[in-house]
């Protein structure tokens, strides 16, 4: 009896320890099929919402004025301005580039910047105008040249460079397409008056920017030379005393 028990315990250890390695090697074949699972989920749902992010519209940066159009006047064989203002509607510094489809016969002043919150800024824009084809009238000149404007929210107001935008490709935004009309110049309109008052403050907004700083410090001559104006003062002051003194003797 004591011989049979015991080998009958044993036997009954041994299919417990069986069934407990087939339990763990079950529960560990459970858990990698579901952290593989959990995986892929994870990977399916990053792929979905980076396709739903770029379906959905993203919250504009800028406002333009106007905010669709660039007004040209219409002057064959003559390079004409238009403007655009351009401002920071975000909590954040932006910066911006201006694109077209036209880089031969079109520039932007400035091509680009960075607005810090609130700013704004108008931009001229420079453009050709070719001759027109089989005498057509100025209305129905029609202008292929598009223009493009795109942002790239930035961290504090860091000195801007084209190559901004090619280092962080995917967050750059394209805030609008504006397309080109051209205005009659010898028929007043709103859009006439309105772009002459913005190319008038541009031209304001330039000069402004090409006068030096002024400088309340110290002056500085010759070789770092520091002229202290009290201490100038001064010193004349002394040299006409001692001239009045030689004078009363």
């Amino acid at each position: 009896m004591p011989f049979w028990g015991g080998k009958a315990s044993s036997s009954s250890a041994s299919t417990q320890t069986l069934g407990n390695s087939y339990q763990n090697q079950r529960r560990g074949q459970l858990l990698d099929s579901s952290g593989t699972d959990s995986a892929a989920r994870r990977a399916g749902g990053a792929s979905v919402s980076s396709i739903a992010r770029s379906l959905i519209p993203h919250r504009r940066r800028l406002r333009l004025d106007p905010p669709t159009k660039l007004f040209f006047p219409y002057e064959p064989g003559k390079q004409v301005r238009s403007a655009v203002r351009i401002k920071n509607t975000s909590k954040s510094h932006v910066a911006f580039k201006f694109q077209t489809t036209a880089p031969k016969s079109c520039f932007m002043r400035p091509p680009g910047g960075i607005l810090a919150p609130g700013e704004s800024i108008i931009a001229t824009v420079f453009k050709f105008v070719e001759h027109p084809e089989n005498n057509e009238r100025p209305m129905e000149q029609k202008s292929k040249v598009k223009f493009k404007i795109v942002s790239l929210k930035v961290k504090g107001p860091i000195e801007y460079v084209p190559e901004l935008f090619d280092e962080q490709k995917d967050q750059v935004a394209v805030e609008q397409i504006l397309r080109v009309v051209f205005l009659d110049v010898d028929r007043p309109s709103p859009q006439m008056e309105k772009l002459k008052r913005q190319l008038a403050e541009a031209e304001a907004a330039l000069e402004a920017r090409k006068k030096p700083p002024e400088d309340a410090g110290p002056r500085i001559i010759g070789e770092g030379l520091v002229i202290d104006e009290w201490k100038e003062r001064r010193e004349r002051y002394l040299a006409k005393q001692q001239i009045e003194g030689l004078d009363s003797v």
